[in-house]
């Protein structure tokens, strides 16, 4: 199976469960199943060509130029990831399929988790470092909407947003981190930056990248003192949990330390950075768990502790120590997982998972409880069962470990009692639960045993616990080599997967764990409740929370003290220190550096002078009627706007000269609509005394000065950038537009072709703007009394006061100034169509394009609402906006990344020659279907501003009394 095939499996069917109906729970879980269940055999078939170190790489071209392209990379350690992925991802769906209740929304709880896998697939295949980051957000993302999956409790809502932010800060720093590693080595390619291991690790910047880097690791592996989140992540269902705290979203911190082991360990930074916070976070869990009353809680601190000693493994830089962290992440993630599934059946068959209310139940559910001892037993280290192996291969690198004589002394002891309290905690959850008295009087259901299905995936994952510490170097031998090969990234240690080793220190150290925590369970048991009570307090004055609460509840109060001193209730002044940052930097980065160049300049002409001496006076005329005439403002707007039309014709550039003129009438017509929900801008003189109006007009000259500032310093730097030559870039794209792009027209093939991810961005943006503004109107209630303001606070002429009383009549007034009759408005709308579909058939070739054209069509639309209204026009023609911006973003992503089916970069154009019946050869590109996606986007966005407008207008009309 090819490994894209491995990543598009999952989020096709994510998609697919996220359009079933609430109630298809069956059909969610076999599509979440048989998704799971494909990649697992497709990634299996793999393992022959990954086994003795090889590799297997895909890429997909993205941005070539850039160095940017889709990279999947499979090798042993990447393989390992994607089979507990998969494979327990299959046994969590069989499991929520009988854990989800018939109220919960089975097709959303699927979709998530099938998004989830995808997401973690993208991790552990990535090739490139950015690709990588890229999923490691988007594990962030849907982690957080599968913890807060019963978004209707306030724990659910709480816990995902304090992962969300938690992991979400990492993630910036693991983006920075990476961004830094990638100019360290020259390249973002992971196999390069694998290979310059000892140029990293020398250059200067190491200690920032790699702070950088464990700071998103230790965020995502709930890292002291980054942990906090994990428990309180609770709140997700059980199969959630199971997933998340097994396989995927813990797991992935520590697989990127091992991921990128072999280029950043071997240094005293690592080792005491890495080191002391796996060994803070080991420690801190197994005490932690110890104290918990609730099941899930317990289990959330023991994988705190196991993943501390994984990390504290990886920082050894020790090759041996490396594979003994490979080896304990593959069997965390079995013993971990039965341990949640066991933990929801048991909450599902008693409704409770409170320790202290469970006792006996062994009696009740013999199979469960068995299932749930020999998980306990693997998660405590007993011999043969899995845990006990890799635990054993950690004791020996603590013992044997060649450092100071304080860490030579010190680690063999921290790790015994870790072993100790992970002991205890087994205990605890196993013969407390299990054995005892029955307390089925004290739970809310009389427990049984769960359906025999639901049990499944438990007996699957104990008996792989008993598999591999029975058999370890038949069963998991060839994995953990492979998976090693990768982490080591040379040849491996010699190691033994012996059950027998002779009395060793390791050994020694096993029995005293073993013995010291059942003593330490006991001693627990005497006055349990007060024991817990007082430890509970004391883990959550260590645990994080309070801290990240107190820090949020601050940096909440410090925003909201900014947006007092920074913000104001006007929206000029926040444009006007906009405006003026913007030019102090601006100015501040320029000063001294910008100058004109040697380009031939030709002589100026008085009759361009004269053409901006008029722009410049409408302008000005703009800025000074909107005290008075806001209509005659619009209308001398229009003039400069007309002048800057006249100036790109002037320079040669007719498609910005009509691209601009469509954009001038668009707006003027939208903004005359809108005109009547203004606020009055300035009263009458005699209404307000002299040192207010002094402070206006001290107002508009500053306004003014800003104004003429911000122009000019365009001005300055068009003219700086017109006297120079940059042939490099300009004659590439007048060289390469027809034979690259298919086009004559520079600037439309630019557009669609060269430049097309541009395009495609401010699409995007386009259709956000616009469904904006429509969801903002529709939540605007305008009040009866602006409708009716006093004579003296009304700004408009006295022709113009009835467009705040009546739409309708504002509505004709407004093309009473255009004096043009109604009926040959109405006729423009097909000449506006033909108009527009003139432009878009030759944009590719002569001046026009799917943007021209839009605008254009919105003008005949435009034109028909405001002298028919809104009633005629839906009724006759019967407009889809937010179909059509719909039409235009899957043509414009459609375009785009149809190039990659046939194996080219995203958004390589093709020209296709096709002999139409009448017409003979027909010359199409492809980009014509991405300047029809931009038409459609443009047309819809402007029609879904004008329904908004045009909707209000009728609101006000019948909030007034009207007709």
């Amino acid at each position: 199976m090819p490994l894209l095939a491995l990543l598009v499996i999952p989020l096709v069917a994510g998609a697919i469960a996220a359009l079933l109906p609430t109630s298809a729970r069956n059909r969610a879980a076999a599509l979440g199943g048989l998704a799971a269940v494909a990649g697992l055999v497709g990634v299996a078939l793999h393992f022959p060509e990954v086994r003795e170190g090889g590799l297997l790489v895909e890429r997909v071209a993205w941005v070539p130029s850039l160095g940017l392209d889709l990279v999947l990379r499979l090798d042993g350690l990447s393989w390992t990831f994607c089979v507990l992925v998969l494979g327990i991802g299959a046994l969590v769906m069989l499991y929520a399929r009988y854990y989800l209740s018939a109220s919960d929304s089975a097709p959303r709880f699927f979709a998530f988790l099938l998004a989830f896998m995808g997401s973690m697939l993208g991790v552990v295949l990535s090739g490139n470092l950015l690709q990588l980051a890229f999923f490691w957000e988007l594990t962030s993302l849907f982690s957080f909407l599968l913890i807060g999956y019963w978004n209707q409790r306030k724990d659910a809502q709480r816990g995902a947003r304090m992962a969300l932010t938690v992991t979400g800060m990492g993630g910036l720093c693991l983006i920075a981190g990476l961004l830094v590693l990638g100019q360290m080595a020259g390249s973002y390619e992971l196999d390069v930056v694998l290979g310059r291991a000892r140029e990293l690790k020398e250059h200067s910047l190491y200690p920032v990248a790699l702070v950088l880097i464990l700071m998103g690791a230790f965020t995502k592996s709930a890292q002291f003192p980054f942990h906090f989140w994990l428990p309180n992540a609770m709140a997700a269902p059980t199969p959630v949990s199971a997933y998340l705290h097994s396989a995927t979203m813990v797991k992935l911190g520590v697989f990127l330390l091992a991921r990128l082991w072999p280029a950043l360990s071997g240094t005293e930074t690592w080792f005491w950075l890495v080191g002391s916070a796996g060994l803070v976070t080991l420690l801190f869990g197994a005490w932690a768990a110890l104290f918990q009353r609730d099941l899930k809680g317990l289990l959330a601190y023991s994988t705190i502790s196991h993943l501390g000693l994984v990390v504290l493994l990886l920082g050894l830089n020790s090759p041996l120590a490396a594979v003994a962290a490979v080896f304990h992440l593959m069997n965390h993630a079995t013993f971990k997982a039965s341990l949640f599934m066991a933990v929801g059946i048991i909450d599902h068959e008693t409704g409770t998972r409170d320790i202290q209310r469970l006792s006996g139940l062994f009696r009740l559910m013999p199979i469960t409880g068995t299932l749930a001892v020999v998980a306990t037993a693997a998660m405590a280290g007993v011999p043969l069962l899995n845990g006990f192996l890799s635990k054993e291969m950690f004791f020996a690198e603590t013992v044997f470990i060649d450092a100071i004589p304080l860490v030579q002394w010190g680690l063999p002891i921290a790790a015994t009692l870790a072993g100790v309290g992970s002991v205890a905690y087994s205990l605890r959850f196993s013969a407390k639960v299990f054995f005892g008295p029955a307390s089925a009087r004290d739970t809310p259901r009389v427990p049984e045993e769960p359906p025999k299905w639901m049990r499944v995936p438990v007996e699957v994952l104990v008996l792989i616990c008993l598999v591999v510490g029975i058999a370890p170097a038949v069963s998991i031998g060839p994995v953990l080599e492979a998976a090693s090969l990768q982490v080591v990234g040379g040849p491996l240690p010699s190691y033994s997967l012996k059950l027998w080793h002779g009395f060793t220190p390791p050994l020694l150290m096993s029995a005293l764990a073993l013995c010291g925590g059942g003593l330490l369970y006991l001693g627990l048991r005497r006055r349990e409740a007060g024991r817990v009570r007082r430890g509970e307090r004391r883990v959550k004055r260590f645990g994080g929370a309070r801290i990240f609460t107190v820090l949020l509840a601050r940096l909440t109060a410090a925003s909201g003290w900014t947006r007092h001193w920074l913000l104001t209730a006007g929206l000029q002044q926040q444009l006007l220190a906009m405006v003026v940052v913007t030019l102090l930097v601006g100015g501040l980065t320029l000063w001294g550096n910008i100058g004109t160049g040697e380009r031939p300049q030709v002589p100026l002409s008085p009759t361009f002078v004269a053409l901006w001496a008029v722009g410049g006076v409408a302008a000005v005329g703009a800025a000074w009627q909107a005290k008075f005439h806001r209509l005659a403002a619009l209308m001398l707007s229009g003039t400069a706007g007309a002048v800057s039309c006249v100036t790109f014709i002037w320079f040669s550039a007719p498609d910005l000269a009509l691209t601009q003129l469509t954009v001038e009438v668009v707006t003027t017509l939208l903004i005359l609509l809108g005109l009547r929900w203004l606020p009055p801008r300035e009263p009458a003189r005699g209404v307000y005394d002299k040192h207010t109006l002094r402070t206006a007009r001290v107002r508009r000259v500053r306004d003014f000065a800003v104004a003429v500032g911000a122009g000019g310093g365009m001005a300055i730097l068009a003219y700086a950038v017109m006297t120079r030559d940059f042939p490099e870039r300009t004659s590439f794209f007048l060289q390469h537009a027809l034979s690259g792009g298919g086009g004559r027209n520079v600037v439309n093939v630019m557009l669609v072709d060269f430049r097309g991810f541009d395009t495609f961005g401010e699409g995007v943006v386009l259709a956000l703007v616009a469904l904006t503004v429509y969801a903002l109107l529709r939540r605007f209630r305008p009040a009866t009394e602006v409708m009716t303001l006093p004579p003296q606070q009304q700004v408009l002429p006295a022709d113009l006061q009835t467009d705040l009383v009546n739409p309708r009549q504002a509505r004709d007034t407004a093309v009473g100034y255009l004096m043009v009759p109604a009926v040959l408005i109405r006729l423009l709308l097909p000449v506006s169509g033909v108009v527009a579909a003139f432009f878009f058939v030759r944009g590719h070739n002569a001046p026009g394009g799917g943007f021209v054209a839009g605008l254009v069509m919105s003008v005949g639309f435009l034109l028909q609402y405001l002298v028919s209204g809104t009633e005629w026009v839906e009724e006759r023609l019967r407009l889809a906006p937010r179909t059509l911006i719909a039409v235009g973003l899957l043509l414009v992503l459609g375009t785009a990344v149809g190039s990659f089916v046939v194996g080219y970069p995203l958004l390589t154009s093709h020209t296709f020659h096709v002999k139409a019946p009448v017409l003979g050869e027909v010359h199409l590109g492809s980009a014509t279907f991405f300047d029809l996606g931009v038409f459609c986007l443009v047309l819809g966005s402007t029609l879904f501003i004008l329904v908004a407008l045009a909707h209000q207008s009728i609101r006000a009309h019948r909030a007034t009394g009207g007709e």
